[in-house]
């Protein structure tokens, strides 16, 4: 393995701290909860690695000392004490009836991420699902319950097969707190195993793509009868930065024909979104003609059904400029035919 110390010059230390990039911001990523304070907490801990590269000596290993930065930025982050959730882990659901759209500030929120950006190419099967899974957005929120130090734990020897050894050297503690800390971060994590599991294969199966295929076709043509038809009796709808959310297949479709009928006639590109079937979601522009983005949309799939749509809403129509799309790579409007045009943000 190629070390700072042993890299020739500047350009060859910046290419062996910048190979890392994309699995610290996995890790980040599963520290904090949110996609941009992900980003923001790589970057500080590459110019921290920068600056101090010439303090490296060696003793353990770049991967090793990369992530000892990346830990410590992290939990300065965390300091303030905030604890990112899911609208379904600060209310109750809400009945049609009483649907109000009320947003809670951005900090609130669990972030969507894309795949890309936080799981590394790697060739065996087993270890890239146990890379989905830990990105999932149910895992996700169950780790921003834990206590700071146990999520590091748990992060560093569930997800990353850390020996205890190696965590409590990161941390400077002993090999007992370490297994203290992560018998009681299981325990926690057991609580919230309530939770329907996910079975999203991959690839996509064939029944999963078929699935997929359907969704696409029932939510473009607003069809909410063969929309319902793909819908667990327990499906869930969530719409941050709104904490409204919604429980059944009944409220979902009365909510998209009310409230959401705006939604009507949209389109759907598909995207990959922690370790989940995705897509972007454009809905119809009046103003400029085409398509405007409007959500990025992370689906759950248990039992040959839908069991979560979470909608991450992103439109110029609610803030000054989009989050989510850029940070997709995705383009920031669609011409009438669906394909990407020269319409810019905010004309």
């Amino acid at each position: 393995m190629t070390d700072v110390s042993t890299a020739t010059g500047a350009a060859g230390a910046d290419a062996a701290i910048e190979r890392y990039r994309t699995e610290l911001t996995g890790y980040c990523y599963r520290m904090l909860g949110s996609s941009f304070e992900a980003e923001d907490a790589v970057q500080d801990t590459m110019i921290r690695a920068w600056r101090s590269r010439d303090k490296f000596e060696g003793r353990s290993s770049l991967r090793s000392w990369l992530y000892r930065i990346a830990t410590n930025v992290c939990l300065d982050m965390l300091s303030a004490g905030n604890k990112r959730a899911r609208p379904v882990d600060l209310t109750a659901s809400t009945p049609l009836a009483q649907a109000a759209l009320t947003p809670r500030p951005d900090h609130t929120w669990l972030e969507p991420m894309p795949d890309a950006r936080v799981l590394p190419d790697v060739s065996d099967p087993a270890e890239r699902a146990v890379a989905k899974e830990s990105v999932r957005l149910a895992f996700m929120a169950a780790l921003q319950e834990l206590p700071p130090k146990q999520r590091v734990v748990l992060i560093l020897r569930e997800v990353l097969a850390w020996k205890a050894s190696e965590v409590a050297e990161l941390l400077d503690t002993t090999v007992a707190s370490v297994n203290s800390a992560l018998q009681r971060a299981r325990a926690t994590l057991s609580e919230r195993a309530r939770e329907r599991p996910g079975e999203v294969s991959d690839p996509l199966d064939e029944e999963q793509q078929k699935l997929l295929e359907r969704y696409v076709a029932a939510f473009e043509g607003y069809d909410m009868a063969a929309l319902t038809a793909l819908l667990h009796e327990d499906a869930i709808m969530t719409m941050p930065p709104f904490d409204l959310w919604l429980r059944g297949p009944g409220d979902m479709a009365g909510f998209m024909t009310t409230i959401g009928a705006a939604c009507a006639n949209s389109r759907l590109l598909p995207v990959e979104v922690n370790g989940l079937p995705g897509f972007a979601h454009y809905k119809p522009d009046p103003e400029n003609g085409g398509y405007t983005p409007w959500a990025v949309q992370a689906l759950e799939i248990s039992e040959g059904r839908i069991t979560g749509m979470h909608c991450f809403l992103d439109s110029l129509e609610m803030m000054p400029a989009l989050r989510w799309f850029p940070l997709f790579g995705l383009p920031a409007h669609l011409d009438e035919d669906g394909k990407p045009d020269e319409v810019q943000q905010g004309e």
